[in-house]
């Protein structure tokens, strides 16, 4: 497996100069749909080194305000029973789908990874600020993930804002997910998408 060389603290680094890969890469960039991933997913390995890649986001105060929750193998299914029964108890008079739906949320790629959003109070760093940069660390996992040849799924669906959900995942109250990560092998190449015009939205002073 390959794994760039990270720099120690305090090393010098390099200034930025023209990357055509890089800027073709931001010019494709593409989420996939959940339901064109398949196995094989990262393995721990790799899963390991698109993180340490990730977590090179902006974070003021160097706070680290987030943290990883890895979902494989058969917690895929046990995590599915919980969200079948926490929706089961918010929906009695639904279908028998409904369970079967639930339970097989979390096997709709080998790997899950919840971004958890783990801001704390600093009086010079706002939560919102925080916040943004657990948005941030989402979007630099899906493009690592990219790099070592994966599809990556950005979803939050209702489970992420059902605070039920949250504290079987391990959440606290001060937490919550920034997003599910859904990580496997793209069995489809996605299409391109109507794109906004950056221009229409930019004001210039």
């Amino acid at each position: 497996m390959f794994a760039p060389s990270l720099p120690a603290e305090n090393d010098p680094l390099p200034l930025p100069a023209q990357d055509h890969a890089l800027l073709s890469t931001l010019s494709t960039r593409r989420s996939s749909k959940v339901a064109h991933l398949s196995a094989p997913g990262p393995d721990r390995a790799t899963l390991n080194a698109i993180l340490q890649l990730a977590v090179r986001v902006p974070d003021h105060g160097k706070m680290a305000p987030w943290r990883f929750v890895v979902i494989g193998g058969e917690a895929r299914m046990e995590l599915g029973k919980v969200t079948a029964a926490i929706a089961r108890a918010a929906k009695p008079d639904a279908d028998g789908s409904l369970e079967e739906i639930e339970q097989a949320r979390f096997t709709r790629a080998p790997i899950v990874l919840a971004v958890v959003s783990a801001p704390r109070e600093n009086p010079k760093v706002p939560v919102w600020e925080q916040e943004l940069s657990a948005g941030a660390l989402c979007h630099s996992i899906g493009l690592a993930a990219r790099g070592y040849g994966f599809a990556c799924t950005w979803l939050t669906e209702w489970v992420a804002y059902d605070r039920a959900f949250a504290a079987a995942l391990g959440l606290s109250e001060q937490e919550r997910l920034a997003g599910l990560l859904y990580l496997g092998t793209p069995t489809e190449a996605p299409t391109e998408r109507p794109r906004p015009d950056a221009a229409a939205l930019t004001t210039w002073l």
